[in-house]
Parts: structure tokens; sequence; C-alpha cells
């Protein structure tokens, strides 16, 4: 059985995804716990399912790397065999992405390379791109410029607003990331991404 630890900051539609998966009895990973770097809306879905969650807020740190440190001690009491950055919007430390590679995975709402960074929809859409996606990826030291797993292209509409092209990509993002982790749990090695 595959243990994950998934790490979030904001409403984590995407941990949703995995806690829903996760809850049927045949799909062979669990996840242990999920972390935050702030009070984030998503830790009540892991209370609704029972899974401890913990909180390592980046404020209360003088620097990243201390946070990174902080964050990394919270996550290896889990002991899991992958690390899922689900919407955590912190750039982590060399020394964490070090620690955790390449068992470390990140979600995308755009089709890597194109797009990276923290406003990948908005910037899309500024761009006049007529395709955007979503990509799931092993992290690396830079943003966004990990191996690809799996990605898919997503349409960007007429008159498309980031709202509405984000509401689009969602779903197309929770799925390729269950996969994924089914993608893993069934043998799928990392290290050869």
């Amino acid at each position: 059985m595959l243990s994950l630890v998934v790490l979030i900051s904001g409403g984590g539609s995407n941990l949703r995804a995995l806690l829903d998966a996760a809850s049927d009895a045949e799909f062979p990973a669990r996840i242990l716990a999920v972390g935050a770097d702030r009070d984030a809306e998503g830790l009540a879905h892991a209370e609704e399912f029972g899974i401890p969650t913990f909180t390592v807020p980046y404020t209360s740190f003088g620097s990243r790397d201390e946070w990174g440190e902080a964050l990394l001690e919270q996550i290896r009491v889990w002991d899991a065999d992958v690390v899922v950055l689900s919407g955590l919007m912190r750039l982590l430390p060399a020394s964490v992405v070090s620690a955790l590679s390449p068992n470390l995975i990140n979600t995308h709402p755009a089709y890597l390379p194109e797009f990276p960074g923290a406003h990948a929809v908005r910037d899309a859409i500024a761009a006049g791109a007529t395709e955007s996606g979503a990509s799931i990826i092993v992290v690396d030291n830079g943003v966004d410029t990990g191996s690809i797993i799996v990605q898919e292209r997503v349409p960007v509409a007429p008159g498309d607003t980031e709202h509405s092209l984000h509401e689009r990509i969602k779903p197309v993002e929770r799925r390729l990331l269950v996969q994924t982790v089914l993608d893993i749990a069934n043998g799928l090695d990392l290290r050869t991404i």
C-alpha cells in the first residue's frame, strides 16, 4: 500500500479528489497526513476523513530555509512513500527537495513547460493562448521545471476568464493526480521519469 503526505495552501480540491479515491478499499494508496503552510481551508477535507493534519506557518520563520527544515521534520514523522504538493504555493528549499526527491510530485494548472509559476492560468489568458492544460511533475529545484509524469491539454474557449479556464482545468488536474498516484502504487518508478 502506497503511503502519502499531501501538502496544501488553499481549498484543497485536488486533495479532496485523492481523499475520495483513497476512501475506496480497492485503491492502493492511503493518505497518512495533510500539511499546510498556513491555516488552509482544505485541511477541513482531511479532518472530515479522519486524516491527521499539521500546519507549519511560513510566516513563523525567519527564512525559507528555516521553514523548510521545520516542514521536513513534520513530513518525516509520517515516513510516507510519496509527498504530494497539491496546491502548496511555496517553493520548497533545495534541502527539502533533495531529502524527498524523486518521491515528491506536484500538480500544475498548465501544459508545462508552458506557463510555469504561481499564475499559470492568468498567464495563459494574458498571452492569448488557445490551449492550456494540466501537468503532474516530479519536483526539482526549479520553478515547475521537473520531469513531467503526465499532462493533458485543455482548450481555452473564446471569452474565457482566468476563473472559467481554471474551473475547466481543475477536473483534469484531479483526474491526472489520482491516476498518477495509482500508477505509482502499481509500480511506476519516479526515478525513471
